[in-house]
Protein backbone atom coordinates (compact mmCIF):
# COMPACT_ATOMS: atom_id res chain seq x y z
CA UNK A 1 0.00 0.00 0.00
CA UNK A 2 1.52 3.06 -1.44
CA UNK A 3 1.57 6.64 0.68
CA UNK A 4 -0.32 9.02 -1.99
CA UNK A 5 -0.83 11.62 0.22
CA UNK A 6 -0.45 13.61 3.70
CA UNK A 7 -1.15 12.04 6.93
CA UNK A 8 -2.00 12.84 10.57
CA UNK A 9 -0.14 11.01 13.01
CA UNK A 10 -2.15 11.46 16.02
CA UNK A 11 -3.15 9.58 19.49
CA UNK A 12 -6.77 9.68 20.67
CA UNK A 13 -7.63 8.88 24.44
CA UNK A 14 -10.94 6.76 24.31
CA UNK A 15 -13.38 6.61 27.39
CA UNK A 16 -13.67 2.35 28.54
CA UNK A 17 -17.01 3.59 29.96
CA UNK A 18 -18.83 4.93 26.83
CA UNK A 19 -16.47 5.26 23.94
CA UNK A 20 -15.97 9.01 24.18
CA UNK A 21 -13.37 10.44 22.74
CA UNK A 22 -11.74 12.17 25.48
CA UNK A 23 -8.68 13.67 23.39
CA UNK A 24 -6.93 13.51 20.44
CA UNK A 25 -3.66 15.06 19.84
CA UNK A 26 -1.97 15.42 16.27
CA UNK A 27 1.76 14.84 16.58
CA UNK A 28 2.87 15.21 12.96
CA UNK A 29 1.78 15.42 9.01
CA UNK A 30 3.98 13.54 6.70
CA UNK A 31 3.59 12.34 3.56
CA UNK A 32 5.46 8.65 4.76
CA UNK A 33 8.68 8.10 2.39
CA UNK A 34 7.56 4.13 2.50
CA UNK A 35 4.52 1.54 1.48
CA UNK A 36 3.35 -0.47 4.20
CA UNK A 37 1.33 -3.75 4.31
CA UNK A 38 -2.09 -3.61 2.94
CA UNK A 39 -3.32 -5.16 6.47
CA UNK A 40 -1.60 -2.40 8.46
CA UNK A 41 -0.92 1.10 8.63
CA UNK A 42 1.67 3.39 9.32
CA UNK A 43 0.54 3.53 12.99
CA UNK A 44 1.04 -0.16 13.44
CA UNK A 45 3.32 0.74 16.51
CA UNK A 46 1.38 -0.13 19.84
CA UNK A 47 1.57 2.64 22.62
CA UNK A 48 2.83 1.79 25.80
CA UNK A 49 1.84 3.70 28.62
CA UNK A 50 2.65 3.80 33.31
CA UNK A 51 -0.23 5.71 34.07
CA UNK A 52 1.47 8.64 34.17
CA UNK A 53 4.16 8.82 30.63
CA UNK A 54 2.72 7.75 27.40
CA UNK A 55 4.94 6.54 24.59
CA UNK A 56 3.76 6.88 21.02
CA UNK A 57 5.93 5.05 18.06
CA UNK A 58 5.19 5.96 14.33
CA UNK A 59 8.59 4.35 13.22
CA UNK A 60 9.76 6.86 10.87
CA UNK A 61 7.64 9.38 11.52
CA UNK A 62 8.91 10.06 15.08
CA UNK A 63 8.62 8.76 18.82
CA UNK A 64 6.81 11.18 21.26
CA UNK A 65 6.11 10.94 24.97
CA UNK A 66 3.25 13.03 25.98
CA UNK A 67 1.60 13.08 29.75
CA UNK A 68 -1.77 11.25 30.41
CA UNK A 69 -3.25 14.67 29.60
CA UNK A 70 -1.85 14.33 25.60
CA UNK A 71 0.66 17.36 26.47
CA UNK A 72 3.41 16.41 24.48
CA UNK A 73 6.92 16.02 26.66
CA UNK A 74 9.54 15.44 24.29
CA UNK A 75 9.72 14.17 20.74
CA UNK A 76 12.55 12.03 18.55
CA UNK A 77 13.33 11.61 15.23
CA UNK A 78 15.39 8.38 14.42
CA UNK A 79 15.33 8.73 10.87
CA UNK A 80 14.15 6.87 8.06
CA UNK A 81 13.71 3.02 8.14
CA UNK A 82 13.72 0.91 4.98
CA UNK A 83 11.88 -2.47 5.15
CA UNK A 84 11.77 -4.65 3.07
CA UNK A 85 8.86 -6.31 1.05
CA UNK A 86 7.32 -3.38 1.35
CA UNK A 87 5.88 -4.61 4.63
CA UNK A 88 6.03 -1.51 6.67
CA UNK A 89 6.78 -0.94 9.80
CA UNK A 90 5.27 -2.45 13.66
CA UNK A 91 7.76 -2.80 16.32
CA UNK A 92 6.71 -1.01 19.52
CA UNK A 93 8.53 0.65 21.95
CA UNK A 94 9.27 -1.29 25.60
CA UNK A 95 8.64 1.15 28.45
CA UNK A 96 10.65 -0.45 32.32
CA UNK A 97 11.04 2.00 34.93
CA UNK A 98 12.52 4.56 33.89
CA UNK A 99 14.05 4.01 30.18
CA UNK A 100 12.18 3.38 26.82
CA UNK A 101 13.57 1.18 24.38
CA UNK A 102 13.23 1.09 20.45
CA UNK A 103 14.17 -1.67 17.89
CA UNK A 104 15.06 -0.77 14.91
CA UNK A 105 15.85 -3.52 12.64
CA UNK A 106 16.25 -2.49 8.48
CA UNK A 107 17.95 -3.09 5.50
CA UNK A 108 20.39 -0.06 6.63
CA UNK A 109 22.56 0.32 9.55
CA UNK A 110 20.21 -1.08 12.53
CA UNK A 111 20.34 -0.38 15.99
CA UNK A 112 18.83 -0.83 18.87
CA UNK A 113 18.42 2.39 21.87
CA UNK A 114 17.57 3.44 24.83
CA UNK A 115 16.13 6.73 26.27
CA UNK A 116 15.20 8.65 29.43
CA UNK A 117 11.72 8.06 29.73
CA UNK A 118 11.11 12.15 31.09
CA UNK A 119 13.53 13.84 28.97
CA UNK A 120 14.04 11.42 25.72
CA UNK A 121 17.94 12.11 26.42
CA UNK A 122 19.46 9.12 24.89
CA UNK A 123 21.24 6.72 27.41
CA UNK A 124 22.72 4.42 25.12
CA UNK A 125 22.50 2.88 21.43
CA UNK A 126 24.14 -0.38 20.32
CA UNK A 127 24.55 -1.29 16.61
CA UNK A 128 22.88 -4.71 15.10
CA UNK A 129 24.34 -6.61 12.99
CA UNK A 130 20.66 -7.12 11.17
CA UNK A 131 17.78 -6.67 8.43
CA UNK A 132 14.69 -5.88 8.48
CA UNK A 133 12.70 -7.43 11.38
CA UNK A 134 9.33 -6.52 13.24
CA UNK A 135 10.32 -7.48 16.79
CA UNK A 136 9.17 -5.46 20.18
CA UNK A 137 11.70 -6.10 22.36
CA UNK A 138 11.03 -7.04 26.39
CA UNK A 139 12.85 -6.69 29.45
CA UNK A 140 13.24 -9.51 31.68
CA UNK A 141 14.62 -9.69 35.32
CA UNK A 142 17.23 -12.29 35.95
CA UNK A 143 18.58 -12.49 39.80
CA UNK A 144 17.26 -8.16 40.13
CA UNK A 145 19.94 -7.43 36.79
CA UNK A 146 17.18 -6.19 34.21
CA UNK A 147 17.68 -7.35 30.48
CA UNK A 148 16.32 -6.55 27.41
CA UNK A 149 15.54 -9.25 25.31
CA UNK A 150 14.74 -8.62 21.53
CA UNK A 151 14.86 -11.21 18.44
CA UNK A 152 16.43 -11.10 15.35
CA UNK A 153 17.45 -13.12 12.50
CA UNK A 154 21.09 -13.88 12.93
CA UNK A 155 20.49 -13.69 16.55
CA UNK A 156 18.32 -13.14 19.78
CA UNK A 157 20.26 -11.51 22.08
CA UNK A 158 19.97 -10.14 25.53
CA UNK A 159 21.33 -6.50 26.55
CA UNK A 160 22.04 -4.74 29.61
CA UNK A 161 19.33 -2.27 30.28
CA UNK A 162 21.82 0.19 31.95
CA UNK A 163 24.32 0.57 29.28
CA UNK A 164 23.29 -1.42 26.33
CA UNK A 165 26.30 -4.13 27.24
CA UNK A 166 25.63 -7.72 25.33
CA UNK A 167 24.88 -10.45 27.87
CA UNK A 168 24.19 -13.21 25.90
CA UNK A 169 23.08 -14.09 22.24
CA UNK A 170 22.00 -17.18 20.25
CA UNK A 171 21.73 -17.84 16.61
CA UNK A 172 18.81 -19.96 14.98
CA UNK A 173 15.92 -17.97 14.40
CA UNK A 174 14.78 -17.67 10.98
CA UNK A 175 14.26 -14.25 8.86
CA UNK A 176 11.28 -11.79 9.06
CA UNK A 177 11.27 -11.91 12.67
CA UNK A 178 7.98 -11.05 14.10
CA UNK A 179 6.68 -12.36 16.98
CA UNK A 180 7.70 -10.98 20.39
CA UNK A 181 9.73 -13.06 23.07
CA UNK A 182 7.99 -13.82 26.38
CA UNK A 183 9.64 -14.76 29.48
CA UNK A 184 9.38 -16.03 33.09
CA UNK A 185 11.19 -17.78 35.82
CA UNK A 186 14.63 -17.01 34.26
CA UNK A 187 13.86 -18.64 30.65
CA UNK A 188 13.22 -16.60 27.43
CA UNK A 189 11.22 -18.35 24.94
CA UNK A 190 11.82 -16.62 21.25
CA UNK A 191 10.31 -18.12 18.04
CA UNK A 192 10.21 -17.59 14.70
CA UNK A 193 8.15 -19.08 11.18
CA UNK A 194 9.87 -18.00 7.91
CA UNK A 195 11.85 -20.17 5.72
CA UNK A 196 12.39 -22.05 8.15
CA UNK A 197 10.75 -22.66 11.77
CA UNK A 198 12.33 -22.54 15.22
CA UNK A 199 11.46 -22.23 18.83
CA UNK A 200 14.10 -21.47 21.54
CA UNK A 201 14.15 -21.49 25.19
CA UNK A 202 16.90 -19.77 26.98
CA UNK A 203 18.21 -20.47 30.18
CA UNK A 204 19.74 -17.01 31.25
CA UNK A 205 21.23 -18.47 34.45
CA UNK A 206 24.96 -18.09 33.52
CA UNK A 207 24.24 -17.49 30.05
CA UNK A 208 27.22 -15.25 28.77
CA UNK A 209 28.51 -14.54 25.07
CA UNK A 210 27.43 -16.69 22.22
CA UNK A 211 25.01 -19.64 23.99
CA UNK A 212 24.06 -21.31 20.34
CA UNK A 213 24.16 -24.82 21.12
CA UNK A 214 25.31 -25.23 24.54
CA UNK A 215 23.12 -26.13 27.76
CA UNK A 216 21.47 -22.49 27.85
CA UNK A 217 19.11 -23.90 25.34
CA UNK A 218 17.05 -25.88 27.71
CA UNK A 219 15.28 -27.19 24.91
CA UNK A 220 14.37 -25.64 20.83
CA UNK A 221 11.39 -26.86 18.74
CA UNK A 222 11.48 -26.76 14.34
CA UNK A 223 7.83 -27.48 13.76
CA UNK A 224 4.67 -25.39 14.08
CA UNK A 225 6.27 -22.57 15.71
CA UNK A 226 4.67 -18.49 15.17
CA UNK A 227 5.47 -16.03 12.43
CA UNK A 228 3.34 -13.68 13.36
CA UNK A 229 1.83 -14.15 16.44
CA UNK A 230 3.74 -13.76 19.64
CA UNK A 231 3.38 -16.77 22.59
CA UNK A 232 1.39 -16.21 25.32
CA UNK A 233 2.93 -17.68 28.51
CA UNK A 234 0.18 -18.87 31.46
CA UNK A 235 0.20 -21.07 34.18
CA UNK A 236 3.17 -22.60 33.29
CA UNK A 237 2.60 -23.78 29.59
CA UNK A 238 3.53 -22.17 26.23
CA UNK A 239 0.93 -21.60 23.47
CA UNK A 240 1.70 -20.37 19.86
CA UNK A 241 0.08 -21.02 16.55
CA UNK A 242 1.69 -22.22 13.32
CA UNK A 243 2.72 -19.63 11.30
CA UNK A 244 -0.38 -17.31 11.32
CA UNK A 245 -3.11 -20.60 10.86
CA UNK A 246 -5.62 -21.77 13.24
CA UNK A 247 -3.31 -24.61 14.77
CA UNK A 248 -2.13 -24.28 18.75
CA UNK A 249 -0.01 -26.13 19.88
CA UNK A 250 0.94 -26.25 24.22
CA UNK A 251 3.95 -27.43 26.06
CA UNK A 252 5.49 -27.08 29.10
CA UNK A 253 7.44 -24.26 29.86
CA UNK A 254 10.34 -26.27 31.70
CA UNK A 255 10.46 -29.27 29.17
CA UNK A 256 8.67 -28.16 25.60
CA UNK A 257 6.55 -31.29 25.78
CA UNK A 258 3.16 -31.30 24.03
CA UNK A 259 0.22 -33.66 25.67
CA UNK A 260 -2.36 -33.73 23.30
CA UNK A 261 -1.50 -31.11 20.75
CA UNK A 262 -1.50 -29.69 18.70
CA UNK A 263 -5.40 -28.42 18.16
CA UNK A 264 -6.87 -27.44 15.71
CA UNK A 265 -9.25 -23.81 16.70
CA UNK A 266 -12.39 -24.52 13.94
CA UNK A 267 -13.16 -21.76 11.91
CA UNK A 268 -10.35 -19.94 13.08
CA UNK A 269 -7.51 -19.46 10.35
CA UNK A 270 -5.50 -16.17 9.46
CA UNK A 271 -4.30 -15.06 12.58
CA UNK A 272 -2.13 -11.75 13.08
CA UNK A 273 -2.94 -10.89 16.61
CA UNK A 274 -1.30 -12.64 19.59
CA UNK A 275 -3.54 -14.88 21.97
CA UNK A 276 -4.40 -12.87 25.46
CA UNK A 277 -5.49 -14.75 28.54
CA UNK A 278 -7.41 -13.83 31.80
CA UNK A 279 -9.23 -15.84 34.42
CA UNK A 280 -7.92 -19.06 32.64
CA UNK A 281 -9.63 -18.06 29.22
CA UNK A 282 -7.67 -17.55 26.37
CA UNK A 283 -8.75 -15.09 23.61
CA UNK A 284 -7.49 -15.95 19.55
CA UNK A 285 -9.03 -13.39 17.13
CA UNK A 286 -7.97 -14.11 13.44
CA UNK A 287 -8.34 -11.46 10.47
CA UNK A 288 -12.03 -12.19 9.72
CA UNK A 289 -13.70 -10.75 12.88
CA UNK A 290 -14.32 -14.36 14.87
CA UNK A 291 -12.56 -14.72 18.58
CA UNK A 292 -12.45 -18.16 20.01
CA UNK A 293 -12.47 -18.16 23.54
CA UNK A 294 -10.53 -21.20 24.63
CA UNK A 295 -9.93 -23.06 28.46
CA UNK A 296 -6.46 -23.06 29.60
CA UNK A 297 -6.64 -26.91 30.48
CA UNK A 298 -4.65 -29.76 29.56
CA UNK A 299 -6.92 -30.63 26.81
CA UNK A 300 -7.90 -26.65 25.34
CA UNK A 301 -11.67 -27.00 24.77
CA UNK A 302 -13.81 -24.02 22.95
CA UNK A 303 -15.77 -22.33 25.31
CA UNK A 304 -17.60 -19.69 23.31
CA UNK A 305 -17.12 -18.16 19.12
CA UNK A 306 -17.67 -14.65 18.56
CA UNK A 307 -17.55 -12.55 15.45
CA UNK A 308 -17.71 -8.82 14.47
CA UNK A 309 -17.98 -7.50 11.21
CA UNK A 310 -14.80 -6.01 10.75
CA UNK A 311 -10.97 -7.23 10.49
CA UNK A 312 -8.65 -7.70 12.81
CA UNK A 313 -4.42 -7.36 12.89
CA UNK A 314 -4.00 -5.91 16.42
CA UNK A 315 -3.36 -7.58 19.38
CA UNK A 316 -6.41 -7.51 21.92
CA UNK A 317 -5.71 -5.16 25.30
CA UNK A 318 -7.04 -5.75 28.76
CA UNK A 319 -8.12 -4.17 31.53
CA UNK A 320 -9.95 -5.09 34.32
CA UNK A 321 -13.05 -6.74 33.14
CA UNK A 322 -12.77 -4.98 29.44
CA UNK A 323 -11.56 -7.13 26.29
CA UNK A 324 -10.36 -3.60 23.66
CA UNK A 325 -10.10 -4.89 20.07
CA UNK A 326 -8.78 -2.40 16.97
CA UNK A 327 -10.54 -3.28 14.23
CA UNK A 328 -10.11 -2.01 10.58
CA UNK A 329 -13.09 0.10 11.15
CA UNK A 330 -13.56 0.89 14.71
CA UNK A 331 -12.33 0.26 18.21
CA UNK A 332 -14.74 -2.52 20.27
CA UNK A 333 -14.77 -2.73 24.51
CA UNK A 334 -16.18 -5.97 25.62
CA UNK A 335 -17.09 -6.23 28.81
CA UNK A 336 -18.63 -8.58 31.74
CA UNK A 337 -19.82 -5.31 33.29
CA UNK A 338 -23.22 -4.96 31.28
CA UNK A 339 -24.71 -1.33 30.57
CA UNK A 340 -25.91 0.84 28.15
CA UNK A 341 -23.18 2.39 26.05
CA UNK A 342 -23.18 4.95 23.19
CA UNK A 343 -22.38 4.41 19.64
CA UNK A 344 -19.37 6.46 18.56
Amino acid sequence: MDPESVFQFAVMAISLEDGVIVWRRTLAEHQPHQSTHESATWASNSPVADGEHLIAFFGSNGLYCLDMGGRLLWEKDLGDMLVKHGHGEGASPALYGETVIVNWDHEGESFIVALAKRTGEELWRQPRDEVTSWATPIVAEHNGIPQVVVSGTKRVRGYGLKNGEIFWEAAGLPGNVVATPVAADGVVYAAGSYEKQKLLAVRLAGATGDITGTDHIAWSKTRSTPYVPSPLLLNGWLYYLRHYQGILSRANAKTGSEPGGPFRLGPIFSVYSSPVAVKGRIYITDRNGKTIVISDDQEPSALALNELSDQFSASPAIFGENLVLRGEKYIYCLSDNLKETKNN
